[in-house]
């Protein structure tokens, strides 16, 4: 049997080649990351596959498992050495190679597979490793799911079964592809730049999006493990900025960025301004409520006010429902009430039948844009975009909170809030509208202006966005007074950035 798990081993010792290293930190609220080999060796991931194939046993869900891996030159060797324990837990090993992430949650139904464990760092930067891991087609573990999983790892809780069978996939990639481009071509020829940060996405959404009528301007797309020019994320400026000026230089349509494992994709309009996630996904609700009457959509706390605003969304008779920031909350809650779609800020879109099935995965959200911009043939992306009424909105700031007490913290911050709001008292000049409580606190003025606070799920950090529908003193005035509660916590340091 495996030994139990340690925290405390050191590359370039014995114990470090013959005992598992699994730093607990690792496990995350949904999925799990660690740097490689600093903080999970390859006996260590032998250790989380016995792990997983334990937690199946115990759910009652047959042990079988899609597994892939991204382009990392170490998630090859992490990923058989994650095999080489679910195989040794007895389950039915499915190994589809190099793949993103979207393409490892397809071919679970393709296969008819209930597991799935990829191997993948997403964006983060090299060095770091991780698995995104689900039992139930279309979900990912959430918190409870990953909990358990660290209890079985750190105590040594496995169990050896036989029965363990490895198959190897070869053509997944091949039937990935057909799914997303078996449909009809676009009427409009677009022109779009497909920026892939070099990352795994390099190897399929150049294809896909040429597969589907587009002239395709490709940017990062070789695939290169040392990320030379930047991280593959979407949500970085050095990624954005390159985007934006590779759409001015070909005249593009629109600017499509993909994150390292491909489940997720950020937009940049023909001018080369950045859209953010949570407006885009405004601009795809209003082109999708148009098609399916009185639609129903889910946004994390963090995104627009729009959602509930927008007069085209109203019109349309769509509703939205704000839930927990997370791509597996989002994800849940989404499949759960069966919305259409689910929005996340961080540019995870969630498309349910009879539009996805229901897993992140960002060239569907690229092909949506296109499809949008294919039904709208006399406008532009910054046409739609600047169709959407104004909102002054800040960006993600992130003040520094242990993770020992950064819960605690929020905790008594939704307490100040309620207090405040049931006494009826002011905030910013204003009475308090409504408080959301989901994730955090979401504090909504008379106006519809609205400050968030909560704590990040897989950092040390708070969250705070605040926006204004009304005015920018008014985005600032409710920043000023979340900033001057924040303030009377000494736990909360200093910010990343500030408004």
């Amino acid at each position: 049997m495996l030994p139990k798990s340690r925290a405390d081993l050191k590359p370039n010792t014995a114990d470090f080649e013959r005992l598992p290293l699994v730093k607990p930190t690792g496990f995350r609220e949904y999925d799990a990351r660690w740097l490689f080999p600093e903080e999970i060796n390859l006996m260590g991931l032998n250790a989380v596959g016995l792990g997983m194939a334990k937690l199946f046993t115990e759910r009652g869900v047959p042990r079988r498992i899609v597994v892939g891996h991204d382009y990392r030159w170490y998630s090859g060797a992490v990923k058989q050495a994650l095999m080489t324990g679910l195989l040794a837990g007895g389950c039915e090993v499915h190994d589809i190679g190099l793949a993103l992430s979207p393409m490892a949650y397809y071919a679970q139904f393709a296969l008819d597979v209930e597991g799935v464990a990829m191997v993948t760092a997403s964006h983060n930067d090299n060095g770091w490793t991780g698995i995104k891991m689900g039992l139930s087609r279309p979900l990912t573990f959430g918190p409870e799911e990953m909990g358990r999983l660290k209890e079985i790892v750190l105590s040594g809780d496995y169990e050896t079964r036989v029965g363990g069978r490895y198959i190897f996939v070869p053509d997944m990639a091949d039937r990935y592809f057909a799914m997303l481009t078996d449909r009809p071509k676009l009427k409009r020829r677009l022109k779009v730049v497909a920026a892939c940060g070099n990352g795994t996405a390099g190897e399929f959404a150049p294809r896909v999006l040429e597969a589907v009528g587009c002239e395709v301007v490709p940017l990062d797309a070789n695939l290169d493990h040392s990320f030379p020019r930047y991280n593959p994320n979407p949500e970085d400026l050095k990624m954005l900025h390159a985007i934006a000026d590779a759409v001015r230089e070909h005249k593009a349509d629109v600017g499509l960025g993909f994150d390292g494992d491909g489940d997720r994709c950020g937009v940049v309009d023909n001018t080369g301004d950045e859209i953010f996630a949570d407006k885009v996904g405004v601009m795809l609700a209003r082109d999708i409520s148009g098609l399916h009457k009185d639609a129903r959509f889910v946004a994390d706390v963090k995104s627009t006010g729009l959602f509930l605003t927008d007069p085209v969304l109203n019109a349309n008779g769509a509703k939205t429902t704000f839930w927990k920031t997370g791509h597996s909350y989002i994800k849940r809650f989404s499949f759960e009430t069966k919305a259409l779609v689910g929005f996340e800020k961080s540019g995870h879109f969630f498309f349910n039948p009879p539009l996805g099935r229901g897993y992140d995965d960002g060239l569907v959200a690229a092909l949506a844009v296109c499809d949008m911009l294919d039904r709208n043939p006399t406008k532009s992306m910054a046409d739609l975009k600047n169709e959407l009424p104004k909102t002054w909105q800040s960006p993600t700031m992130s003040p520094h909170c242990g993770d020992e007490v950064k819960y605690g913290v929020v905790d008594k911050i939704v307490a100040h809030f309620k207090q405040l709001a049931d006494k009826g008292e002011t905030v910013a000049g204003q009475k308090v509208r409504e408080l959301i409580t989901v994730n955090g606190v979401r504090v909504v003025l008379e106006d519809g202006t609205w400050g968030l606070i909560r704590a990040s799920s897989n950092k040390p950090e708070l969250v705070v966005v605040v926006e204004s529908p009304t005015s920018e003193a008014n985005m600032r005035a409710i920043f000023d007074a979340l900033d001057k509660e924040l303030q009377t916590h000494p736990e909360v340091g200093a910010y990343n950035q500030k408004i």
